[in-house]
């Protein structure tokens, strides 16, 4: 594995580089830079908690935001910035990128390989970039300009396919299953599917669901930075992907077009 450029590197290789570039140079980076650090010392991360002992969050997260932040400042510096690990900045432009340095800490924390890092940049209610790059497999996934590529190769076009034929990834808290609301608007979704994954990297679900590799991905209260990037990637292949608010929660629902309206009625409780 040879060595990663410093920030100073990073800045002067990209001083011209279109926001795409930059975005899958970022998240490429910010993965990398966590992994290494992981691989440097595995029982050696800072572990912290933050709401369970399922959300945490480690010294490789708040490194690879740090990184993401500072180069944003000196090559976008009138954009705004929202991380999840409490970068944040206010906008000039109008525009503002949302960054997940490590997203599916707790997998990573134990030594999984299914993490990432992932980022989106919005203007407004439009996503105009998102990308997301999982280092374990050295792939990365970008939506821009209505086009989404794995590793630069463009992504087909996602076929149209019912929940019973497909893998709908999914995840609900244990502490929501008390819920009898939100657990029965979950379960009206997702009993018809072909069969359930919960894999704990929403921006993998949703990057792999962009490369038909899953059928769809239901979850409820998302942050930004968790939706936004795989957001982009499955409507640039042509799927879909919506709210909606059932069981006293707002579910972010993805995947083919035919699967996501499947779900949304379930939520509904039209099914």
């Amino acid at each position: 594995m040879g060595s990663m450029p410093t920030t100073e590197e990073f800045i002067e290789a990209h001083r011209t580089s279109d926001d795409a570039e930059l975005a899958d140079a970022l998240v490429t980076h910010a993965g990398s830079l966590a992994l290494r650090m992981r691989d440097a010392d595995p029982g050696g991360l800072d572990l912290g908690y933050k709401t369970s002992v399922s959300d945490v969050v480690t010294d490789a997260d708040r490194a690879a935001e740090e990184f993401v932040a500072d180069a944003l400042a000196r090559l976008r510096p009138a954009d705004g910035i929202l991380g999840e690990e409490g970068a944040a900045k206010d906008s000039q432009s109008g525009r503002v990128w949302v960054i997940d340095p490590v997203d599916g800490t707790f997998n990573f924390s134990q030594g999984s390989d299914y993490f990432c890092s992932a980022l989106a940049l919005t203007e407004g209610d439009e996503t105009l970039v998102g990308a997301v790059h999982r280092p374990a497999t050295a792939t990365t996934w970008l939506a821009a300009g209505g086009r989404a590529t794995r590793n630069g190769v463009e992504l087909g076009r996602l076929e149209e396919a019912s929940l019973g034929e497909k893998a709908l990834v999914t995840y609900l808290h244990p502490t929501f299953m008390r819920d009898d609301e939100i657990r029965g608007a979950w379960l009206r979704a997702a009993r018809d599917a072909a069969t359930l994954r919960m894999l704990g990297a929403g921006s993998v679900d949703l990057a792999s669901i962009a490369s038909g590799q899953f059928g769809g991905w239901l979850q409820h209260s998302v942050a930004d930075w968790d939706w936004l990037p795989g957001k982009a990637l499955v409507e640039a292949a042509g799927g879909s992907a919506v709210k909606v608010d059932a069981g006293g929660v707002t579910w972010c629902v993805a995947g083919n077009r035919r699967i996501v309206d499947e779900i949304t009625a379930r939520l509904d409780g039209h099914v």
